[in-house]
């Protein structure tokens, strides 16, 4: 998986380009049951530095990053048997499809997020903007 580049198509032009137009619509989806390693393992395999994290009625509840559970591995209250919802800090920030890129983009930056999901309005995962 590659990170979204911020080019709009040819057919939309910058001013009117939405997050729907510009999001990677490849990101993985995992269940909040899976333990940390197994979600890193994900995550190598997958060649990807993020994962959308979902409840058992398939909504998304976040965007979780390689970095996150790296620190959350590494620290000293880490077990085995930490899970995805164990550290879930309430969901958030989300985006939906018709934001503007300028406007996401914004937002992201403010949060200091490499990635900024993309859903819909049943929290259904649509996609990532990265940067």
């Amino acid at each position: 998986m590659t990170l979204v580049q911020m080019q709009p198509p040819s057919n939309v032009t910058p001013a009117h380009q939405t997050a729907a137009d510009a999001m990677d619509t490849g990101a993985l989806q995992v269940c909040d049951d899976m333990t940390i390693e197994v979600a890193l393992s994900v995550m190598a395999g997958a060649r990807t530095g993020h994962l959308f994290v979902c409840d058992n009625d398939g909504l998304c509840t976040q965007l979780v990053t390689q970095a996150q559970l790296t620190a959350v591995r590494d620290s000293l209250a880490y077990t085995d048997r930490v899970q995805l919802r164990d550290i879930l800090d309430g969901g958030g920030p989300f985006t939906s499809p018709v934001t503007t890129t300028a406007e996401a983009e914004h937002a992201a930056l403010d949060r200091r997020l490499a990635a900024l999901p993309v859903v819909e309005d049943q929290d259904s995962a649509r996609g990532v903007l990265a940067h």
